[in-house]
C-alpha cells in the first residue's frame, strides 16, 4: 500500500541470492576439488597480474601513484548515494493528516485532522478484544488521497468474515464523525501470536 519500490528489491534480492549461491558452490568446490583449486590459483594469478600491471601503466607523469585510486573512490561514493537513494524510498507514502478541508466559515486556512487520530481511536476500539492478537494502524497516501490500512491478527477460531464486518462498522463510525469518507485496506493475517497463542470463543 506504500510506495515501496517492491519489483526492485526483489531484483536485487533476487541478484544477491544468486551471487551468495555462487559463492557458495565455489568455496564448496574449492575445498572438495583439487582440480578446481589448482584452476583458482592460476586464474587468481593472472587477474591479480594484470591488475598490477594497470596500475603500473595508470601512473601520474612524474608522480608516483594510478589515477585509479581516484576512479574507484568515485565509484564507491556513487555507489554509496544509490544506496542512501534506495533506503529513501523504502516505505514511503505514510502521511500525516487523514482529512484536510478549507474552513466552511469563510476564515482563511484549512482544517485538517492528523491521522494519528484515526489510528489511535481504532487501535483503542480494536485493543481490548480478546478474539485479535494483534492489531495495527497506519495512514498512507495513495495517489494524493489518504487511505488507511488496518492489520488484525485474529486468534484461531475466529471467522474472518464476521471480523471483516466488524472492522467495516468501525470504520464507518469513524467517517461518520470525521465527516469524511475514506478509503480503507483491512488485512486479516495470521502470525507468531496467533499461532501459537491460546484460543479464545468469540462471544
Amino acid at each position: 500500500m506504500n510506495n515501496t519500490p517492491r519489483v526492485l528489491n526483489r531484483i536485487l534480492i533476487g541478484i544477491l541470492g544468486i551471487k551468495l549461491l555462487a559463492i557458495g558452490v565455489l568455496l564448496m568446490l574449492l575445498a572438495s576439488v583439487p582440480a578446481v583449486g589448482v584452476w583458482w590459483h592460476e586464474w587468481a594469478g593472472g587477474v591479480l597480474k594484470y591488475w598490477l600491471d594497470l596500475f603500473e601503466r595508470t601512473q601520474f607523469p612524474r608522480h608516483q601513484g594510478s589515477w585509479l585510486w581516484f576512479a574507484i573512490c568515485g565509484a564507491l561514493v556513487l555507489v554509496l548515494a544509490l544506496m542512501v537513494a534506495w533506503v529513501a524510498q523504502q516505505g514511503k507514502g505514510r502521511t500525516s493528516l487523514i482529512a484536510a478541508e478549507e474552513d466552511p466559515g469563510g476564515v482563511p486556512g484549512n482544517v485538517g485532522i492528523s491521522g494519528g487520530v484515526a489510528e489511535q481511536a481504532l487501535r483503542a476500539a480494536l485493543a481490548d478484544r480478546p478474539d485479535l492478537a494483534g492489531v495495527t494502524v497506519a495512514a498512507y497516501e495513495i495517489r494524493g488521497e489518504p487511505a488507511l490500512k488496518i492489520r488484525v491478527e485474529p486468534r484461531q477460531g475466529v471467522a474472518p468474515h464476521a471480523l471483516a464486518a466488524e472492522v467495516s462498522a468501525l470504520v464507518e463510525a469513524l467517517d461518520a464523525v470525521i465527516g469524511k469518507r475514506t478509503p480503507v485496506l483491512i488485512h486479516i493475517g495470521s502470525g507468531t501470536r496467533s499461532r501459537f497463542g491460546r484460543a479464545e470463543r468469540v462471544r
